[in-house]
């Protein structure tokens, strides 16, 4: 694949799980996380990993029903942009909300790859911004909240 839609998935996949030089990515920024490091708030009415992990899993969907201009497709969990915890937020419900992420990453990713080039110029739907905008808008958010972990992770140890 060439062209515009083989740039933006590289930039996409760079944001989550490829090597790229910028450093780590969104799944990398996750590795190795404990439940107990996941609910861990830097200050009150702060958020947690957990819920960074949830709410750009939220994102990604959102992003692929504009791409797909799609008004039946629903999100995998109730709620919206900062979902609710697991009741029970045990290590399992941790994988569980990590796997959502990465399904969330695979399917935005099969949109993306499968988009006309000819629409990336387009209005959004339901959107101010572009299509195009939108792509790799949800790479940046996805580096911005990659970068929010680590500091997070950083600021738990002190």
């Amino acid at each position: 694949m060439t062209g515009p839609i083989a740039l933006l998935l590289e930039v996409v996949d760079q944001a989550f799980d490829r090597p790229a030089w910028h450093g780590t990515g969104l799944r990398g920024s996750l590795r190795g996380l404990t439940p107990r490091a996941a609910l861990w708030r830097p200050a009150r009415g702060r958020h947690c990993i957990w819920e960074l992990v949830l709410h750009t899993a939220y994102w990604k969907y959102i992003v692929r029903r504009r791409l797909e201009r799609d008004p039946d497709l629903e999100s995998p969990r109730a709620g919206s942009n900062w979902l609710p915890l697991p009741a029970r937020p045990d290590a399992a419900a941790l994988r569980r909300d990590v796997a959502l992420l990465r399904e969330q990453h695979r399917l935005l990713r099969a949109t993306i790859a499968r988009f006309p080039a000819r629409r990336l110029r387009q209005k959004g739907w339901r959107s101010r911004w572009s299509n195009m905008q939108h792509i790799y808008g949800i790479a940046s958010h996805d580096l911005y909240h990659a970068g929010q972990i680590q500091l997070i992770k950083r600021l738990m140890k002190k």
